[in-house]
C-alpha cells in the first residue's frame, strides 16, 4: 500500500477565474470555490484536530477568513494551497488552545536531503493478509495517523493523504523542503512502526482466540 491518491478530484485549471470573479463580487464565484474544497479542508481539518465540532468550525473560520483576504492573495501559487495554509493555521489554533504542546521550532529535523532518504521506506506500510476489508484498513489507519505527534501528523496528511506536492505542503506550512521531507520521513517511519505493532498484536490476539476455540473443541 503506498501513498493514498489526492484526494482533489476537479479540476482546477479555472480556479483562478472564480477567484478573480470573486474578488470583483461575484459571490456565486467563491461559492463555487467553497463546493469545491470544503471536504478537502474538512479532512485535513479533522485530522489535525481530532474533533469533528472543531473541524467544521475550522472550515468555516477558514472560508470566513479567506473572503475577507481574498484581495491579498496574489495568485502566485494555487488558490487551494492558500487556503489550506489558512485551514492548518487555524486548526494547529484550535489544538493548541485545547491541549497545549511543546512547540516545535520551523528548523528542527531539516538534515534530511533527497540523498540521504532510505529508499526502502517508500513503501512504507506493513503488508497485512488479505483479512481486512477496505472499511477496516482505512479506520486502523486514520486511528494510526491520530496517533501521530501534530507536527508529523499535519505534514503527512497535507502530503500523503491530501496529495500536495512537497513545494506546495512547504508553502501551506511556511516550512522549508528539506523541513517537510524531514518531517514526512519521520511520520511514515512512526506509522509504519504503530501499524506494524497493531496488526502484531491484532494476529496474537486472534491466535489466542484460535488456540482456546480449538482447546475447547477437544
Amino acid at each position: 500500500m503506498g501513498a493514498i491518491q489526492p484526494k482533489v478530484s476537479e479540476p482546477v485549471s479555472d480556479e483562478l477565474a472564480l477567484v478573480e470573479a470573486a474578488k470583483a463580487g461575484d459571490d456565486a464565484a467563491f461559492e463555487e470555490l467553497v463546493r469545491r474544497y470544503d471536504r478537502n479542508v474538512f479532512r485535513i481539518a479533522q485530522h489535525i484536530t481530532q474533533n469533528r465540532e472543531d473541524a467544521e468550525d475550522v472550515v468555516q473560520d477558514a472560508f470566513v477568513k479567506a473572503y475577507t483576504n481574498l484581495k491579498q492573495f496574489q495568485g502566485q501559487s494555487k488558490f487551494y494551497t492558500w487556503l489550506v495554509r489558512i485551514a492548518v493555521n487555524e486548526a494547529l489554533m484550535k489544538l493548541r488552545r485545547r491541549r497545549p504542546e511543546r512547540t516545535v521550532s520551523l528548523d528542527e529535523d531539516v538534515k534530511t536531503e533527497d540523498d540521504s532518504v532510505p529508499r526502502e521506506v517508500a513503501d512504507w506500510s506493513p503488508n497485512p493478509e488479505q483479512q481486512y476489508t477496505q472499511a477496516e484498513l482505512r479506520d486502523i489507519l486514520d486511528r494510526t495517523i491520530h496517533g501521530l505527534p501534530a507536527t508529523f501528523r499535519t505534514v503527512f496528511v497535507l502530503r500523503d493523504v491530501e496529495g500536495l506536492s512537497t513545494e506546495e505542503t512547504a508553502e501551506a506550512l511556511s516550512l522549508s523542503i528539506p523541513a517537510v521531507k524531514s518531517r514526512l520521513l519521520r511520520a511514515r517511519l512512526q506509522l509504519r512502526e504503530r501499524l506494524n505493532k497493531f496488526f502484531q498484536r491484532r494476529d496474537r490476539a486472534n491466535g489466542s482466540q484460535k488456540t482456546v476455540s480449538g482447546d475447547g473443541n477437544q
